[in-house]
């Protein structure tokens, strides 16, 4: 029994999977989505405002203002409502219809900015100009800078990190975990160097993220890559980084409802074609896992919509044939 929301945070499922990927060594997921508000950022939400409150950052009359693709937004929204504090969220016009849902649900207030940042074409700059605009004009206002806080990388460290090494008693060769604002990746990579582990962190990066350099691209999965390099990552802290590209994040969620009936979101499908790309250059018999950061049913009307992935990728055949033993990934167009 938990006193509360924040009690029944963290704590989420590692699964093993044994049918999505062939290979000698053992593979499970940290299933993120079980988190209340059903991603990895209710860590960081709660433990942002936990520490603003306990700082005197913020009191029972703040307004809160963030700048989020989604799950950062919800889980935000979540902790505001339980706190009973006005949020903002700014949002793009590539936000979906159903997070915009469940933000209005928690009772948030959404602010969209139609247009990218005219110098650096980019929505995530023209949300964070738009976040700076509304602290200067909204009194008592807080904005929780999940690209920089401390208190991001932080929520995970000693806790998702800890959680994993604990239910796989130490043993963990590989860590795979999707960036955006780096908090997941940096708070456990933290602890990892710090005890010393020999565990290989692998960054797995949206290809047109600014992250870890690279020419910039439109990309189409929320919550994979970042147009600026946050303030949080510490590249000395990680030993590889993965590019997986859109349509490479919509095979890997596809396949692991198909193989695994785990329904995950699409930075998650990014992580398990992460590890594929990698399977070869992993030694038998070691111990991998991959955090996937949230649920899939927030992409139903994207990544899991044939309408949408031909939309957008043109008429690529037979990524959803769950009687066949493999996809077939020709494309006709």
């Amino acid at each position: 029994m938990a006193d509360g929301l924040f009690g029944i945070i963290g704590n989420t499922p590692l699964v093993r999977l044994t049918r999505v990927i062939d290979a000698p060594f053992r593979l499970f997921g940290k299933l993120e989505g079980a988190n209340p508000g059903g991603s990895s950022k209710d860590r960081p939400a709660a433990n942002i405002l936990r520490h603003a409150m306990q700082s005197g950052a913020i009191d029972g009359n703040s307004v809160v203002i963030e700048s989020s693709s989604g799950n950062m937004g919800i889980g935000l929204a979540q902790a505001c409502a339980y706190y009973g504090l006005p949020f903002i969220c700014v949002v793009d016009p590539k936000a979906t219809k159903q997070n915009l849902r469940i933000l209005e649900a928690y009772g948030a207030r959404i602010d969209l900015v139609t247009s990218p940042d005219p110098e650096s074409g980019e929505f995530l700059v023209a949300r964070l100009k738009r976040v700076k605009s509304l602290l200067a004009s909204i009194d008592n206002s807080f904005w929780p800078n999940q690209y920089a806080n401390e208190c991001n990388a932080g929520a995970h460290y000693r806790t998702t990190i800890e959680e994993i090494v604990r239910d796989l008693g130490g043993e963990l060769d590989y860590l795979f975990c999707a960036t955006s604002t780096c908090g997941t990746i940096m708070g456990c990579a933290q602890l990892i160097r710090e005890r010393g582990m020999t565990t290989k962190v692998i960054a797995v990066d949206a290809v047109g993220s600014a992250i870890f350099g690279g020419e910039q691209a439109d990309r189409r999965i929320p919550g994979l890559g970042a147009g600026i390099k946050p303030p949080l990552c510490q590249t000395e802290l990680i030993d590889d980084c993965i590019h997986v590209s859109d349509l490479e994040c919509v095979i890997g969620c596809r396949r692991l409802v198909r193989d695994e009936a785990i329904l995950v979101g699409g930075s998650s499908g990014g992580v398990l074609m992460a590890i594929e790309s990698m399977k070869h250059r992993i030694p038998p018999r070691s111990t991998c896992v991959g955090v996937f950061a949230d649920r899939g049913e927030r992409y139903l009307d994207t990544v899991y919509s044939d309408e949408w992935v031909s939309g957008q990728f043109g008429n690529v055949l037979g990524l959803w044939q769950p009687w066949e033993d493999e996809p077939c990934l020709a494309a006709t167009s």
